[in-house]
């Protein structure tokens, strides 16, 4: 499980432990701290570590955490670096797909199909975890224990903590880290994983790891590094926890009739499936969609020139895994191969007719559609659910095709009405 902005961690305690740090406990350690771009000073992670230690002694950590373990802690450049260029904001979806749903992935995932069988019948049995999901998590996540990550997991979420942009949020994966290592459930040198400090064959953050880790092979330890079993056994407890829907599917690709009307969906909103039938939507072989009683939600990921998805239930499950849709989705399209289906149809047949954007095309955008008065919250160049409506509610103020995506009509457009704006402002004053 990745940690971005794009995650969200869910736990469940596999123990009781009264050191398991919620949400709410206490205020971010450097709220007021002036951290460098993209390098954190010295200073300033001095400081850090100082009110991580006063954290620490109030949850009641011993003389071990807070003076060795925080006392080594040291930042690393690169992470900072790294948590502005995830793949899910700096890639296509095309991109983003062909290089995770890869001929590689599914032939790999195959074999783990069949090695595993057992493991799998046992695991699908007592948590209803279909196990072509399982194998596309563990492909998607380290490619099938080959990419565990190699960076000190205590040193990438203390820089993390250490960052203003999302400090609360990595200090309590970090101080359920020590209470890992103090419980002696993980030992200091373990501690290898990811730059965001997701560990193991399935990347599971520490707090993941604390509410929901199972010994799988009961050897009396759980040990996601090495042991496959435990690894996979903790991600279906994790997923059957999170309200997994065992008979249901993730989603589908879908085709959208001709002159869709767009106007009639607000995106990132669920509605029954029978509103989809009505509005023309059918199955990639044409057939039309089932009556089964199911939410789903539209999604567009390159706008109307590209795939069409109908969202279940389950998608957003796997969204708790990692809060990306382009990762989601590439979970459920691998799903879908390793049982022998044909993948993504709309990438057989062509290709997407769209110009990607830059993030900093976004941001701009973002600050435009917010001085037109279309909300879309702090500009950050992510096209997110608030970006999603404001460019549909622009568009179908101008009558574009309300996809909600920031195609070059939503470009041109806007910078005309700008444009038009800024010149009756200024013959209005001129006038005056």
């Amino acid at each position: 499980m990745h940690s971005s902005d794009n995650i969200v961690k869910q736990s469940h305690t596999f123990f009781s432990v009264k050191k398991l740090i919620m949400l709410c406990s206490f205020l971010p350690i450097i709220a007021n701290a002036a951290v460098a771009n993209p390098i954190i000073a010295d200073q300033d992670f001095a400081q850090c570590k100082v009110n991580l230690v006063e954290r620490a002694e109030k949850s009641g950590f011993s003389s071990y955490i807070t003076e060795t373990v925080i006392g080594e802690l040291s930042p690393i450049k690169r992470v900072i670096a790294l948590d502005k260029k995830q793949p899910e904001f700096t890639q296509t979806f095309e991109q983003y797909i062909k290089a995770r749903v890869s001929d590689y992935h599914v032939r790999v995932g195959k074999k783990k199909l069949i090695k595993n069988k057992k493991l799998f019948d046992t695991l699908e049995e007592k948590y209803g975890v279909p196990r072509q999901y399982l194998v596309s998590f563990w492909g998607l996540e380290t490619v099938f224990g080959k990419h565990k990550g190699k960076m000190s997991v205590l040193n990438s979420l203390a820089t993390l903590a250490c960052d203003e942009r999302r400090s609360e949020f990595f200090t309590l994966e970090l101080l359920n880290l020590f209470t890992l290592i103090e419980t002696r459930q993980v030992s200091v040198e373990q501690l290898q994983g990811s730059w965001a400090g997701a560990m193991g064959h399935m990347q599971f953050m520490p707090t993941a790891f604390l509410k929901y880790a199972i010994d799988g092979d009961n050897d009396g330890k759980v040990d996601i590094w090495k042991s496959e079993v435990d690894a996979l056994t903790t991600a279906a407890n994790y997923l059957n926890k999170i309200d997994w829907q065992a008979k249901e599917r993730w989603g589908r690709e879908v085709k959208l009739p001709e002159n869709f009307a767009f106007e009639k969906v607000v995106f990132d909103q669920y509605y029954p499936l029978n509103y989809f039938k009505e509005l023309g939507v059918k199955k990639t072989n044409n057939q039309s969609l089932s009556s089964y009683d199911i939410q789903a939600e539209l999604y567009l990921p390159s706008g109307h020139k590209g795939p069409a998805f109908l969202l279940y239930p389950n998608f957003n499950v796997i969204m708790t895994w990692n809060l990306s849709k382009s990762y989601a989705l590439s979970v459920g399209l691998l799903a879908n191969k390793l049982v022998g289906a044909k993948g993504l149809e709309f990438l057989q047949q062509e290709q997407t007719k769209v110009t990607p954007y830059s993030v900093v095309q976004m941001k701009n955008l973002q600050s435009q559609l917010n001085a037109l008065g279309f909300e879309t919250g702090e500009p950050d160049g992510i096209w997110g659910p608030k970006s999603r409506d404001a460019i549909r509610s622009f568009q179908l103020q101008h009558q574009l095709i309300a996809d909600g995506y920031p195609n070059k009509e939503v470009f041109s457009t806007i910078t005309l009405v700008l444009s038009e704006a800024k010149f009756i402002k200024q013959s209005s004053n001129q006038e005056s």
